[in-house]
């Protein structure tokens, strides 16, 4: 435990970690003020060293497992926010320090996304029964950052919101033809055909997301508008007037950046314009953290602003307007977790436990991650040309005011 200690006691500075060993000794750490206490069992001493060396990513294996558990009433969410509020001290450790320089030095290859590669990647993490997702999404099926006119809005309602605020931005007449380039269970795509009269091209390389897509369409309407096709972006043909991306970016990679983006501006018809929603960090570029980049979303990185402009330049794209979303990832995760801890039987039952903890630490990790860490999301319009988007931004609100009227807000 000496190794362990010796972190810890470094590490935790608000709050209380207590941690029990494999032979019963109690060990705390912290002030007790200012963050949770919260108290694990380790149930091996091997765990001791391994979580010295790797913390983040050996205290989720370690719950996943059983190697590790929670007393007195805390749980992974408990931990996590501990960890949160005390991040600094543990980045600031000379062999964590070291353990992210390695990190750094392997980030192009851990985010390699070729054709094939980015396929298995995605279907990792998408490529889950449709049933699992509709016990803790909402009615709408979407998977991506709402928009909340309030914080304690009904999640559906700010998915909605969402749509009106993303079609306002496209200024989408009827009749215009739109690529939607990872359209996840088709919310949007159902949106545009539906309430703005688009004709839609949505991509996606999930399998089981496609055919829920196809589904969905057919029920609200909608499907004879909306083509759903299994293809990467990089090989979709053809001119469109609007080229929407929600929750893709991420997926690229730095190294394909420039290809992301030389392909969006490729798809676009004369006097046509982008909008691009992604999760972005307002810190310097970075890492993926080990948990995620293992279990959750492999290949995928979360960029700095400085990396996205970085490429937009390069490819010769004018960036006519950029909104940063900073709470609305926070509210939307929050409702998540709640939501998938009130149906936590029914996931273990359906996935089986290991998975079932591996996401409940996953949804964790996020939600902090939007609330106490530099994570937000980012909505920028692109065109080739500089007045292929109107100049003056009261298009965005108007068109969004006449979109709730005609949808009655619901």
């Amino acid at each position: 435990m000496r190794l362990l200690s010796a972190l810890l006691g470094r590490f935790v500075e608000k709050g209380r970690l207590t941690v029990i060993t494999a032979d019963g000794g109690r060990h705390s750490f912290g002030t007790g003020q200012d963050g949770p206490a919260v108290t694990v069992r380790l149930h091996d001493r091997k765990l001791e060293r391994e979580l010295f060396f790797n913390p983040e990513l050996t205290t989720a294996e370690a719950y996943m497992d059983g190697r590790l558990s929670f007393e007195e009433g805390a749980g992974a969410f408990e931990l996590l926010s501990l960890f949160s509020v005390n991040r600094k001290g543990l980045a600031s450790h000379p062999v964590q320090q070291a353990l992210r320089r390695g990190w750094q030095a392997m980030r192009k290859f851990q985010q390699a996304n070729p054709v094939g590669r980015a396929k298995t990647n995605v279907s990792s993490h998408y490529d889950h029964p449709a049933e699992f997702y509709r016990l803790w999404l909402d009615e709408t099926m979407t998977y991506s950052c709402a928009y909340f006119r309030d914080a304690e809005e009904p999640l559906a309602q700010a998915q909605r919101n969402k749509f009106r605020h993303i079609a306002a931005k496209l200024n989408i007449s009827p009749g215009m033809r739109v690529a939607e380039i990872g359209s996840g269970w088709g919310a949007m795509a159902i949106f545009l055909a539906k309430e703005c009269g688009a004709h839609v091209t949505a991509i996606n390389v999930s399998p089981e997301q496609l055919a829920e897509s196809r589904r969905l369409a057919e029920a609200a309407g909608v499907i004879d508008q909306i083509d759903f096709r299994e293809v990467d972006y990089r090989h979709l043909e053809g001119k469109f007037d609007r080229v929407l991306s929600i929750g893709m970016m991420e997926h690229v990679g730095v190294a394909h950046y420039d290809e992301y983006f030389n392909t969006i501006r490729n798809l676009l018809d004369e006097g046509g314009f982008a909008l691009v929603h992604a999760i972005g960090r307002m810190s310097p570029p970075g890492t993926t953290a080990p948990f995620i980049r293992k279990y959750i979303f492999p290949g995928g990185y979360v960029p700095a602003l400085s990396e996205v402009f970085a490429s937009t330049e390069r490819t010769h794209l004018w960036v006519d307007d950029c909104e940063v979303l900073r709470l609305h990832y926070y509210w939307t995760i929050r409702a998540w977790r709640r939501n998938f801890m009130a149906k936590h039987s029914e996931v273990e039952a359906m996935m089986g436990q290991r998975f079932t903890r591996m996401w409940e630490f996953y949804l964790a990790a996020v939600e902090l991650g939007f609330l106490h860490g530099s994570n937000m999301v980012f909505q920028l319009l692109l065109s080739e040309k500089r007045d292929d988007v109107p100049v003056l931004r009261d298009y965005m609100v108007d068109g969004e005011r006449a979109l709730a009227v005609r949808s009655g807000a619901r």
